[in-house]
Formats: C-alpha cells, sequence, structure tokens
C-alpha cells in the first residue's frame, strides 16, 4: 500500500476479542473513487459490512453524514453462536459486522464502499485486521440488493486492478444470512468508552481518517441509534 495518514501503534497478535490495545502500524489512505456509481431509489437503504472488530466499523459508520443507523451484531453463522464468546472461538462462520442504514440521497452505497476501505478495512489480509486475528474478523461485503452486489463486484475489481495496494485484494462478497445485533454493551462502545485502550489506539485514528479524507462526508456528533 501506499499510505498517506500513518498511525503508529504496537505489535501484537491474537487477542481474546478486540478487548486489549495492540501493536502494529496501520496506516489509511485514500481508496480511488468508485468507476461505478450506485443508483438507487426508493428511500433508505440497508447493507451489512465486516471489517474486523466492528466497534471502530461501527464507530466510522456513526460519524458518516447520510447513514441513520449503525448495528453491531454477527453475521455468516447461526442463532446458536450469534454471541460474543462463541464468536470470538472462530469456528462459527460469523464475522463481526455492521449493519448500515443510510440515505442514498446523502451518501451513496459506492461512497460507502470508498470510505470502508480508506479508513476502516484492508483489503488485503485474510481473516484479520489490525491486531485481531480468526475468521471472524475477516473483511467482507455483504450487499443486500442486486445494484449493490454490482457495485460491490466492480469495486473490488477496480481496486484489485488500480495497483494502489502492494498485495491481492482478498475480501470478498458474502450472500445475506441473518444478521445478528450484538449484545447491548457492544452498541455505541466508542461514544460510551472514548477511553478504552482500544478505542485510543485502533478506532479513534480511523474516525480521524474519516474527518480527514472525506470532511463532506464527516458527522461530528457520533450517531447513536442501534434499534
Amino acid at each position: 500500500m501506499k499510505p498517506l495518514f500513518p498511525i503508529a501503534a504496537a505489535l501484537g497478535l491474537a487477542l481474546a476479542g478486540c478487548q486489549q490495545p495492540a501493536a502494529a502500524a496501520e496506516s489509511y489512505f485514500e481508496a480511488p473513487a468508485p468507476a461505478r456509481i450506485a443508483k438507487e431509489t426508493g428511500g433508505l437503504k440497508v447493507a451489512v459490512f465486516a471489517g474486523g472488530c466492528f466497534w471502530g466499523v461501527e464507530g466510522v459508520f456513526s460519524h458518516t453524514k447520510g447513514v441513520k443507523r449503525a448495528v453491531s451484531g454477527y453475521h455468516g453463522g447461526n442463532a446458536a453462536t450469534a454471541n460474543y464468546k462463541a464468536t470470538n472461538s472462530g469456528v462459527t462462520g460469523h464475522a463481526e459486522a455492521v449493519r448500515v442504514v443510510y440515505d442514498p440521497k446523502i451518501v451513496r452505497y459506492d461512497e460507502l464502499l470508498q470510505i470502508f476501505f480508506s479508513v476502516v478495512a484492508d483489503p488485503t489480509l485474510k481473516n484479520r485486521q489490525g491486531p485481531d486475528v480468526g475468521s471472524q474478523y475477516r473483511a467482507a461485503l455483504v450487499p443486500m440488493s442486486a445494484e449493490q452486489r454490482a457495485v460491490a463486484s466492480a469495486y473490488l475489481d477496480q481496486m484489485q486492478k488500480s495497483g494502489k495496494w502492494d498485495r491481492p485484494i482478498v475480501t470478498e462478497i458474502e450472500k445475506y444470512r441473518k444478521f445478528y445485533p450484538a449484545e447491548g454493551y457492544h452498541q455505541d462502545f466508542m461514544a460510551k468508552n472514548p477511553r478504552h485502550g482500544y478505542i485510543q489506539r485502533w478506532d479513534k485514528p480511523k474516525v480521524a481518517a474519516l474527518q480527514r479524507f472525506f470532511p463532506e462526508h464527516y458527522r461530528a456528533s457520533y450517531l447513536r441509534d442501534h434499534k
């Protein structure tokens, strides 16, 4: 990658969930502007994004104009294992994910993709993001419509051909199963726990990068609506 906004942090191996500050350097940069523009009409839309620990994914989208709701949860497995303890085993099929409700008149799906790959997820990492390791921390796109799927597929192909990343793009598009909201204490975690070590080291820099690279999309207030 060709980083524009390096964030210093420490090097860490697998953690028991996103609960501790860990170590490694992470960089944020502007992913290419999508060539395929989303054409969505008819009111609010929903999409699901998995990109490592859901605290930061939710935090970034909660600071994005046009996002009306951001809910942390689990996607990919079944109801019996849709909880934090089981998901952290890495064998449930679930990914920590965020269900995003947005107004396409304010922010389009393709713009959400560009934000996601600029400041949230490294698309070259397989089954890990930042300090967190395991299939539950995979980066994945879960389109909720044929239009979203077409836009997501086109953008991943564009990213692969862009030469902006030094390694292959491994983020995949996953078929929507059922999304299960996470436990209440995970909702609005960044807003409720701004001094948490993990938030300070890994997630606040993501929001700072959103503000720097996408000022037109940045919302200073934190959206608190996870119903």
